[in-house]
């Protein structure tokens, strides 16, 4: 199995000095390193013929132990530094402070066919990031978010995508119902596939902290990767970069109104800088019309995130993601109308 493998945000942007995998407030870095958990008994269940074929793999790949062994976390593949990211966000319209990545690793980007796609691992192991979490993931929401990216991909909606889907043999502790009962589940891992899996919340740990420096390296980095057509002096840049976001942003939410999905957890660190539906949890689609409902049950009294609402909130976070960026530009006005015309 030949990768083409090309990393650059580990690469290009400043990673975090201490290389313990222990829970703390990281500053100066946009990521940590951090190795996955390996699996007791890795099995793959199912692997996408059509997301290998875009990363360049063999669909013969797909059955060897290579593939079992790099995309259930049991190997690390040479030369190269998995990593999770460094962000922050507002949830449910707070200020959360850092978040991070909490059971994601990024294994590595590649690049096939000119397209940069970044692989990372959703139930893999603790990260520096986890907080209270136990950094691993089971089946039934493995599952769920396996054929729900595919599923909004055919589609036609804006979405990462998903490379495979393996049982990792471990049992998992889980509370399903949210009633004190919690239970031992089947563990999984899921490879999820972008272009990037930068966020809103990557820009906003950079900003609260006045850390001006690495948001403008973070900006530049995205722009010169994912934005490449922005071509203008330093100011006018980051404000067409915005405007960008801004335009992805409401192509994804109009396709989500469209065919009735509702995300559920639309916090400023589940925005994707690429306009992508990204970090399937309580999501749903309407059986029924109704404006009012959400999958989500924390959520059930607010209703903050209700189908109705998701406008809105994409623009609340818009302005989230202009009040972060607003320090390399120092001008309100341009932001104010790039929001009004949302």
């Amino acid at each position: 199995m030949q990768l083409k493998i090309k990393d650059s945000f580990n690469k290009e942007l400043p990673s975090d000095s201490n290389m313990d995998n222990t829970r703390r407030q990281v500053f100066n870095a946009a990521h940590s390193y951090v190795t996955p958990k390996i699996p007791s008994s890795p099995k793959l269940i199912h692997a996408s013929e059509d997301i290998a074929t875009e990363l360049g793999i063999d669909v013969e790949d797909l059955k060897s132990q290579k593939f079992l062994d790099l995309f259930s976390g049991s190997k690390v593949h040479n030369k190269t530094q998995p990593y999770a990211m460094a962000y922050a966000g507002h949830q449910f319209g707070n200020w959360a402070g850092q978040l991070g990545d909490g059971r994601a690793i990024n294994l590595f980007e590649i690049v096939n066919n000119e397209k940069r796609w970044a692989l990372q691992l959703k139930g893999a192991g603790e990260t520096p990031y986890s907080r209270q979490g136990d950094g691993l993931a089971v089946l039934r929401s493995s599952i769920r978010e396996y054929l729900c990216s595919e599923a909004m991909h055919h589609l036609g909606v804006p979405t990462t995508r998903a490379l495979s889907l393996m049982l990792s043999g471990d049992e998992v502790l889980r509370d399903m119902l949210y009633d004190g009962n919690a239970a031992y589940e089947k563990g999984a891992i899921v490879c999820r596939v972008a272009p990037t899996f930068i966020r809103f919340g990557n820009f906003e740990l950079f900003a609260a902290r006045q850390d001006h420096k690495n948001l403008k390296l973070l900006a530049d980095y995205t722009i010169k990767y994912f934005y490449p057509d922005i071509d203008k002096p330093s100011k006018e840049r980051y404000i067409e970069f915005f405007k960008n976001v801004a335009n992805r942003t409401l192509d994804m939410i109009i396709h989500w109104q469209r065919v009735g999905f509702v995300h559920g957890v639309m916090n400023t660190d589940n925005m994707s800088i690429l306009g992508l539906t990204i970090d399937y949890g309580p999501y749903g689609w309407l059986e029924g019309f109704d404006f009012g409902w959400t999958p989500n049950t924390t959520d059930s009294q607010n209703k903050r995130y209700r189908f109705g609402n998701q406008p809105n909130i994409a623009l609340w976070n818009l302005v989230q993601l202009a009040n972060a960026l607003y320090p390399l530009v120092e001008d309100v006005e341009p932001f104010e109308e790039i929001l009004n015309k949302y």
